[in-house]
Formats: structure tokens, C-alpha cells, sequence
């Protein structure tokens, strides 16, 4: 399964008119919360920060790409939709919120790994920029290499001054060998973790 095919398709226009307001990180967001229990169109708009409108349309896209169902109980994964799921968990981990730092720029930031994707980052700015382009004021990326977090541009310890952030990180996280890190950085918690998501999917693309 092509999971970036699929979760492109799913948040492209289908039908004459507006272009849907919501994104890709939005649809993997949903799928993510979808797949802990059923849930209820009003409780799921309210997760992923859209209206009425933008929240019937997303659950069509979903239903027309077979990942979902919905019945009295809820919306709900297909079997199609929980094997999305269980691969893009194979790739994107779940989120972390971190505290402002150094590092970061934006006053919430939150953060994830993306396993065995250090080959896809050059200097961080893709990631940024995809952060950016769903709202967020940023990304931060680390590739993480012989037992350590660093800048892909850069052999400096930014953790130097940081122990109990970097100690959090990969606590948390638990990278191996070749992973990265993504921050998300924004003035609210919901956009900086759009944007981990948009640079992860972004990291993904590029392999």
C-alpha cells in the first residue's frame, strides 16, 4: 500500500467548486484518533480545529477512499483504513509535547519521530518549509546518529545547554539509528502538531 498515494488522494478536490480546507496532516491526524475508538463528527471537528463543513467533507473523502465507515456508534476504521494506520505507525511515531527552547520557535512545539528517514534530510529547510505552508511558524529536524540528536547541518551539540530536553527526546521517542526527530512549532498546540505531521509526510515523500 502506497500510504502517501492514499493519504493525498484522500485530501484532494473530488468534485466542482472550493478546494477542502483541510490537508494531509489533518487526514492522517484523523486516522490516528479514529483508530483508538469510534468517534462522533462533532467530537472529531473539534480534534483536528475545523468546521461543519470542512469536517462533513473530510469524512466523505475518507468514506469514498474506503478507510472509513460510520454508524450509530461512530465514525470507524475499515480494514482498509487500520492498514493504513498500522504503516504509517511504522514510520511516524506518536507526538510529544516538548517546552520552548532554544531549538524551537514558536511558544508550543511538539514533537515525533520519523524511523529510518535520516536519507531524506538535507539541511531541515524541506521540513521547515512544510511546517510552514499548514500554518506553523516552523520545524526543527534532527537526525539522530551514533547515539546522538544533532542539526543535519551541523556536527555542533545544540544539546550542549539542553541536557534535560535531549534526555526527554529520545526517553520519550526512543530513536534508533539513521531516525529523525521533527518539531512542530506554532502559537497553538494543534497547528505545531500539523506541522510535525506536514514535515514528516514532506520526509517521507522524499525518500
Amino acid at each position: 500500500m502506497n500510504i502517501l498515494q492514499v493519504i493525498e488522494n484522500a485530501a484532494i478536490k473530488i468534485a466542482p467548486g472550493k478546494a477542502p480546507y483541510f490537508i494531509e496532516a489533518h487526514i492522517v491526524k484523523a486516522l490516528m484518533i479514529i483508530s483508538r475508538k469510534p468517534i462522533g463528527r462533532v467530537s472529531l471537528a473539534k480534534a483536528l480545529g475545523l468546521g461543519e463543513g470542512s469536517i462533513r467533507t473530510l469524512i466523505k473523502h475518507l468514506e469514498n477512499a474506503g478507510l472509513i465507515e460510520t454508524s450509530r456508534e461512530g465514525i470507524f476504521l475499515t480494514g482498509s483504513g487500520q492498514d493504513l494506520v498500522f504503516t504509517v505507525k511504522s514510520r511516524i511515531s506518536e507526538i510529544i509535547e516538548i517546552p520552548k527552547s532554544a531549538l524551537t520557535v514558536g511558544a508550543f512545539n511538539i514533537a515525533l519521530l520519523v524511523r529510518d528517514a535520516a536519507n531524506a534530510v538535507k539541511a531541515g529547510l524541506e521540513q521547515r518549509d512544510a511546517a510552514i505552508k499548514v500554518g506553523a511558524q516552523g520545524a526543527t529536524t534532527l537526525t539522530f546518529s551514533h547515539g546522538r540528536l544533532f542539526m543535519p547541518s551541523t556536527n555542533e551539540d545544540v544539546f550542549r545547554k539542553l541536557p534535560r530536553l535531549r534526555d526527554t527526546i529520545v526517553s520519550k521517542l526512543k530513536p534508533k539509528e539513521d531516525d529523525i526527530v521533527v518539531i512542530g512549532s506554532a502559537k497553538d498546540e494543534l497547528t505545531a502538531e500539523l506541522g510535525a505531521i506536514a514535515a514528516a509526510l514532506e520526509t517521507l515523500k522524499a525518500q
